[in-house]
């Protein structure tokens, strides 16, 4: 008797539902390929639930959520809504409430597919960016200060704060003043930190980059660097590396080839994988996985709901359909996840149907039926 997987699917706003209709078929084309059952349970979460009802998740949802074996989620923001409010009430409350401590981000030039970096190809970026994503500055602790001139203070002892910033409290300037607060664990760097060396040796690599700014924010970074060393420590068999993160920057322009495994802290990681995005060849193909290795993960494309294009059916859904890979991938289905690989990538190397991102006119539907039309090629030629 065949598995079964009970997915919990989350289309959300804007084009949402157009990308997550091609990787469900594309998911259910291999569901008979690999005897397996999916079970899907469809939530209506996201803009249209929040203006409908004032509620962005109800009671109890996340426990229930927590029950699946993995959710698929489209994309999430509509102009109707302040920024914010559904990205931190739903995103970060799913990722926070539901321990997805790791951010997955395979960044990957698939052949045929343009990159902005000149004289690069799909052997020079081939990398992973393991980004933590419950700590450092996303932990939602600040405030605004306001007041007239003299009066603004922070509601904290400011003996302990820096000359220059005392500075600025002092002023006699009225305005407004605000603050972040980032925290990072010893327990919380230590698991992302190791979840990125496991993954070294799982996938055969043999070099991880910590990505930091501890020469400025000595603190809190200091503490990742020191974690880092220890664990380091553990996998004699793989180099590790150290890089300030405006430099990272500049050497995943530069030199992409040189990264197989980057492990960064959340704010970091949240800006170098956009970056990563691009010299891909885009959102349109950048999947991304919000992992807890001891629970159930999330799965989603990490562009945007584009509410513009709404409807108009001409979004590139191979992210999502990537993110499926990521998602069969972590149910522990590695030969079917390969397999939804291999037809993306030949998809992609006839060029016959191509997404206007990709310089062609082919709508989502026609691109998700290109790669079901693959993937049964190559299911019958693997027997």
């Amino acid at each position: 008797m065949g598995k079964e997987y009970n997915i919990a699917v989350i289309p959300g706003d804007g084009v949402g539902p157009e990308i997550v209709t091609e990787a469900l078929k594309v998911l259910e084309t291999i569901a008979p390929m690999a005897s397996i059952t999916f079970r899907w349970t469809h939530y209506p979460f996201g803009a249209e639930h929040y203006l409908k009802t004032k509620e962005i998740l109800p009671p109890g949802i996340i426990h229930e959520l927590g029950g699946f074996d993995a959710i698929l989620l489209g994309a999430i923001g509509d102009p109707r809504v302040k920024p914010g409010v559904l990205e931190g009430g739903m995103l970060l409350n799913l990722r926070f409430g539901l321990d997805q401590y790791i951010n997955l981000r395979p960044v990957k030039l698939y052949p045929n597919v343009p990159t902005p970096l000149r004289d690069k190809g799909p052997g020079d970026i081939n990398f992973y960016v393991i980004r933590e994503n419950t700590e450092d500055f996303y932990i939602g602790i600040g405030d605004r200060v306001r007041g007239a001139a003299g009066s603004a203070r922070l509601p904290v002892d400011r003996s302990n704060y820096r000359a220059a910033f005392n500075v600025a409290f002092e002023s006699d300037v009225a305005g407004d003043y605000a603050y972040q607060i980032g925290l990072i664990s010893r327990a919380g760097a230590e698991r992302v930190i190791r979840y990125g060396f496991q993954l070294a040796q799982r996938k055969g690599l043999d070099r991880v980059t910590s990505v930091d700014k501890a020469n400025v924010l000595s603190d809190i970074y200091g503490l990742w660097r020191e974690v880092f060393q220890d664990v380091s420590s553990e996998y004699q068999s793989i180099s590790y590396e150290f890089n300030y993160v405006d430099a990272m920057t500049m050497w995943l322009v530069k030199n992409p080839e040189q990264f197989q495994v980057v492990i960064t802290p959340n704010m970091f990681g949240d800006i170098i994988t956009d970056l990563g995005a691009m010299i891909q060849g885009g959102l349109g193909l950048a999947p991304g996985g919000n992992i807890n290795p001891n629970g159930v993960s999330m799965f989603e494309p990490i562009h945007g709901s584009a509410p513009k294009y709404k409807g108009q059916g001409i979004i590139n859904p191979l992210a999502t359909i990537l993110s499926g890979q990521l998602l069969l991938e972590d149910l522990g289905e590695d030969t079917w996840a390969d397999l939804l690989e291999r037809a993306v990538v030949s998809v992609l190397e006839e060029g016959i149907v191509r997404t206007r991102d990709l310089g062609g006119s082919a709508s989502t539907s026609e691109m998700g039926n290109a790669v079901v039309n693959a993937l049964r090629r190559l299911g019958e030629a693997q027997g």
